[in-house]
């Protein structure tokens, strides 16, 4: 009876393809084809071979054949044997030679110190939190987790987002009408075809990548002027509106609550909905966070969040708490299974949640965050003074406001600082009607802990005199 490749119990090392050549002995044959397979890279040196037993099992050989074509490739020196450590290709066999490639533009420098919007402090993820989080979850998890996965996203998570939105962001929700994505711009897609088939009213600055989005989908956006109350809902011309009422993106003013209810009386009258981008409602450093919008008006407010500001961006967790009767249209949106968010990330977010790490977690990078802007302040008040941050003490950035005409200056002295950084002119909407405001876009969350005075240094040097 033939051997059974799958289950001998004389299988051992490591698997090995080799497609041994027509023609010749079959000695010959394997000679040739380990040559072959370590002149182009696939057996590095120091790689170590299969047993005889093992490769001539795989490959249908005899075992002195396979033998016999060690010994010759070790006294040629393309493999060596060492009793108790096998045999191994040789340190010095033939390298793989490098594959040549049209020559390059050679690369711009990388800056010194990165103080571009929208990204948390890499260094403070809670690694030991969320490996202990991780490992709970994965002898937790049923065996049904590991299988196709719930395009609505685990319950477990959808479970327990319920439970945190209403209590820290005043969400009211069932886990019935959360769906998990990967964050704020697959959210959009989500609710694009399902949903948002006419123009949207979006405001004057925000994100381009966003209204990229949109644009894509065949679907228009209208530019809301913004003052220091947030967006002017008053001029409202389309049933459905984007908005960041918490902390407006990126000139950092919350929604008036006056606001809050008019524009919730218009998407009703109009039978519209209102897209709640709740991006980093968490960080408030003034006074408590002020709750969501979505909490007046369920029926009426699409809600998205992710962990991308709290937590990381490369988790890509993020979700959707929809509106009854929008549940199933974005589920078909979705597809029947879900392809985006890992369940074992998942059920750590669900974990992570529920026994409070992720609330002790926010406390910490509140703190964190708040000392950054107190001393981005400190430091243009003694070195700046006629340059002040705009909007509300929140966030991970804040927009510095400069004297007209000034902007691309500021961003030329900057770059020479080593700073990255962006100007203002880059989240206006280009059919915006209002005028231009010129300033800068700093995240003072980015930078390591010791590197963020000498990233102030810089930033102070580049800003235009008084």
């Amino acid at each position: 009876m033939p051997e059974d490749w799958v289950n001998s119990g004389e299988r051992l090392g490591a698997d090995l393809h080799l497609a041994l050549p027509g023609g010749g002995g079959r000695r010959a044959a394997l000679i040739t084809a380990l040559r072959d397979a370590v002149r182009a890279g696939r057996l590095a040196p120091g790689t170590r071979l299969p047993p005889y037993r093992s490769l001539a099992a795989d490959l249908g050989l005899a075992r002195n054949t396979v033998a016999d074509a060690y010994a010759e490739l070790v006294a040629e020196g393309w493999l060596t044997a060492v009793q108790g450590s096998g045999t191994r290709v040789a340190e010095r066999a033939e390298p793989l030679k490098p594959v040549r490639t049209p020559k390059e533009a050679p690369a711009a420098p990388k800056p010194l110190h990165n103080l571009r919007q929208g990204q948390p402090d890499a260094t403070s993820f809670p690694r030991t939190e969320w490996l202990a989080a991780a490992r709970r979850a994965l002898n937790v998890a049923p065996h049904d987790a590991f299988g196709p996965g719930d395009p609505r996203g685990r319950r477990e998570l959808r479970e327990a987002l319920a439970r945190y939105l209403a209590r820290a962001r005043g969400v009211r929700t069932s886990p019935e009408r959360i769906v998990v994505c990967s964050g704020f711009a697959h959210a959009l897609r989500l609710l694009l075809p399902a949903v948002l088939a006419g123009p949207v009213a979006v405001e004057s600055y925000g994100l381009a990548f966003h209204r990229s989005i949109f644009a894509t989908a065949g679907v228009g956006t209208v530019p809301l002027p913004l003052d220091e109350h947030g967006a002017r809902v008053d001029e409202l011309t389309v049933p459905t509106v984007l908005l960041t009422p918490a902390h407006q993106f990126p000139t950092g003013g919350p929604l008036h609550h006056d606001r809050r209810t008019a524009v919730l009386g218009h998407v009703r009258t109009s039978g519209g909905l209102l897209i709640e981008d709740d991006y980093d409602g968490e960080f408030r450093y003034d006074r408590k966070p002020v709750g969501a919008v979505q909490g007046l008006d369920p029926e009426h407010v699409v809600y998205a969040g992710s962990v991308s500001k709290s937590l990381s961006p490369a988790l890509r967790l993020g979700w959707l708490v929809l509106p009854g009767h929008l549940v199933d249209a974005v589920l078909a949106v979705k597809g029947e299974r879900e392809a985006w968010a890992g369940v074992l990330d998942q059920l750590t977010l669900a974990g992570f949640l529920a026994s409070g790490a992720y609330d002790r977690h926010i406390r910490r990078m509140r703190q964190r965050y708040r000392r950054r802007r107190d001393q981005l302040v400190a430091a243009l008040a003694g070195r700046a003074p006629h340059v002040t941050p705009t909007g509300i003490a929140a966030g991970l950035h804040a927009v510095l406001r400069l004297p007209p005409g000034t902007e691309k200056a500021a961003l030329k002295a900057a770059a020479w600082q080593g700073l990255a950084l962006d100007g203002l002119a880059a989240f206006r909407h280009p059919d915006s009607g209002m005028s231009t405001m010129d300033g800068l876009v700093v995240g003072y969350a980015t930078p390591p802990e010791h590197a963020y005075p000498a990233a102030l240094d810089a930033l102070c040097r580049a800003l235009p005199p008084a």
